[in-house]
């Protein structure tokens, strides 16, 4: 079994833990919004899409699961809210499975090529470096060989917080000077992996969202450049979105998608936030599958996205 194979207790605490102040928002606001009800009707569903919509589940998803539920209302006319978190769990879990693939591999699976390219990409501030030092962490911990490549040339400290990531996993970083140019980064990274037998390689590159012409001209460039090392890299394009900006982080997704082809998208930072929601409905509306969230400080607390765990989490497991 692969290290994530088994959803081990551990890992649930930290889920758990993780989600508590969006399970609580979630539920203290959906208790006020049945309050002296006994029956879902007109009243109960438009304060739990007020509920949704404020726990940043998004408008056109939170839409979405309030039509389903009247469906249900309306096959049943008898209803009653003390079903509501039950049926509200089953819809949000059915959204899931329909705007993810399959959960993903875990760090120990076979890769489909080597080396297996991970272009990095998000706005300065979101975790993006940390998320990629997590990544190495958990791929090295399951035996792989892992590069790192500091392509954000653009600030210093960008090309520092990568060294000292990794220094502290203890994988070799291949790095210019500030201002070089990220896809000559890229190729160098590329060129050594394989030099040296990599089984991974991340790419980490600027976050810069104030020309979306020039973002998506310099990640062209870079994945261009790439291939001529590794025909089919990368093979991941990897958005890092920061959880707690909630309605912003759509944004961003919304700028990134735009800007180049994201193949996966890692959301952080839920631990500190109530706006877990963000998760549900950036899949919905992105159709883009979450592979990783990130849920601490600590190496170990960047979790690979299982749906089931993370509804069981947020709503209580099933009985």
């Amino acid at each position: 079994m692969g290290f994530f194979g088994l959803f081990s207790k551990e890992k649930k605490e930290t889920l758990d833990k993780g989600l508590q102040k969006t399970k609580e928002s979630v539920f203290g606001k959906l208790a006020r919004a049945v309050a002296g009800k006994s029956k879902v009707d007109d009243e109960v569903l438009d304060n739990l899409e007020e509920v949704l919509i404020t726990s940043d589940v998004g408008v056109e998803t939170t839409l979405k699961i309030i039509e389903r539920i009247e469906r249900r209302a309306a096959q049943d006319k008898y209803m009653n809210t003390s079903e509501l978190n039950e049926i509200l769990r089953s819809e949000i879990s059915a959204l899931l499975i329909e705007n993810n693939t399959d959960d993903v591999d875990d760090f120990e699976a076979p890769l489909s090529n080597k080396p297996y390219v991970i272009m990095v990409v998000g706005v300065n501030g979101v975790g993006k470096t940390t998320t990629i030092g997590k990544i190495a962490y958990q791929f090295k911990k399951a035996g792989k060989k892992v590069y790192l490549g500091a392509a954000d040339t653009f600030r210093a400290a960008a090309i520092e917080q990568l060294q000292i990531w990794g220094d502290r996993v203890g994988v070799p970083v291949i790095k210019q000077q500030m201002g070089s140019d990220p896809a000559s980064v890229a190729f160098d990274t590329l060129s050594s992996a394989v030099s040296n037998d990599a089984d991974v390689v991340i790419i980490d590159t600027a976050g810069r969202l104030h020309n979306k012409i020039g973002l998506m001209n310099e990640l062209t460039k870079i994945k261009n450049v790439m291939k001529k090392v590794v025909p089919d890299a990368p093979q991941e394009v990897l958005l890092v979105l920061d959880g707690s900006t909630g309605q912003n982080a759509f944004e961003q997704a919304r700028q990134f998608t735009k800007a180049t082809e994201v193949t996966a998208m890692a959301v952080t930072k839920l631990d500190g936030t109530a706006k877990g929601g963000v998760v549900i409905g950036i899949s919905d509306q992105f159709k883009i599958p979450v592979k990783y969230i990130g849920l601490g400080e600590g190496m170990e607390d960047l979790q690979v996205f299982r749906r089931d765990e993370f509804v069981d989490s947020l709503f209580g497991e099933v009985k």
